[in-house]
């Protein structure tokens, strides 16, 4: 049963993540009254985009022919670092190593972008690690805040604990939920950050770095693009809402509790899609008030959770 654990812990992200596009494209497309493609479509997406040619730019250096495997593989190590059905303690599932981590992959993402001198992947890279910038210490306080109320950095121990057992904390657990969900959205690419489905060269963020690419290695960069919020939704679900950990090696809490989880998953897809269908996405230079908010509300959920 170990071993079966460890192998969904592995496979997990990789092999739901397209899923979670699929679903809040559906349900995006029912909220604007079309039928929209099945939500299986980013898996056909991705098979057929691995099976065409590419064109690569005579400019492009090895990060450009690299980097593509490179953040496919750090989101697969994150997705198999952090608590999701079980709570086995994985040494590198620390708090800072999973930060840095994902800004490793962010670092090779902005690099590919600037590469092969596309002037619209230097505009994406210049915005992306922009907001990375800012985004990143909400990131880190959020989680440290359920790790000074857990007393630990650990996210398995944080995730297996009863963190609602602190009552006192509730209030900081709450702010720390909110300022990590500001920062979902950012490091996500979603609204009102960026727009996943525009190409207007003057807003676009996330898709200017990966303009340049094509066929495989552009099935791995959405396929690490999928893999990025699926791993940001599971850690906002079982850090700060956890009921979908199993805790015992067998296969009825198993089937309980991943039930539990992946209703929680189609929550958070439900608030994201209802999001990116009622607002408007905001303007580059409105963007760092509000990872500003996310910072303070994480910086206020620690002063109180350590008082």
């Amino acid at each position: 049963m170990t071993i079966l654990l460890w192998t969904i812990q592995l496979l997990f992200v990789p092999t739901v993540s397209p899923l979670c596009f699929g679903v809040i494209k559906k349900i995006k497309a029912h909220m604007q009254n079309r039928i929209g493609a099945s939500i299986f479509q980013p898996y056909q997406d991705i098979w057929k985009l691995l099976h065409k040619d590419e064109v690569i730019s005579k400019d492009a250096s090895w990060i450009f022919r690299y980097a593509p495997v490179i953040v496919f593989s750090v989101t697969v190590a994150v997705g198999a670092s952090i608590p999701i059905l079980s709570f086995f303690h994985n040494p590198f599932g620390d708090v800072l190593v999973i930060v840095y981590m994902l800004s490793l992959g962010t670092f090779f993402l902005a690099l590919a972008g600037m590469d092969t001198g596309n002037v619209f992947g230097d505009l994406g890279s210049s915005r992306e690690m922009t907001i990375a910038a800012l985004a990143e210490g909400g990131f880190i306080f959020s989680l440290l805040t359920v790790g000074i109320i857990s007393n630990s950095t650990n996210l398995f121990a944080i995730a297996s604990g009863d963190i609602f057992a602190h009552s006192q904390s509730i209030v900081s657990l709450l702010l720390a939920f909110g300022g990590f969900f500001i920062v979902l959205l950012a490091e996500t690419s979603r609204f009102p950050f960026d727009n996943p489905a525009t190409h207007l060269e003057l807003t676009m963020i996330h898709e200017a770095m990966i303009l340049e690419y094509s066929g495989k290695k552009l099935a791995l960069m959405e396929w690490a693009a999928s893999n990025k919020l699926l791993i940001f939704i599971t850690l906002a679900i079982n850090l700060f809402l956890p009921f979908g950990i199993v805790q015992s090696a067998s296969l009825l809490a198993l089937g309980v509790h991943s039930a539990i989880f992946f209703a929680q998953v189609f929550v958070f897809c439900l608030v994201i899609a209802v999001l990116e269908s009622t607002m408007a996405k905001f303007r580059f230079f409105r963007l760092p008030d509000l990872l500003v908010v996310s910072f303070i509300l994480n910086v206020i959920a620690i002063i109180l959770s350590i008082h």
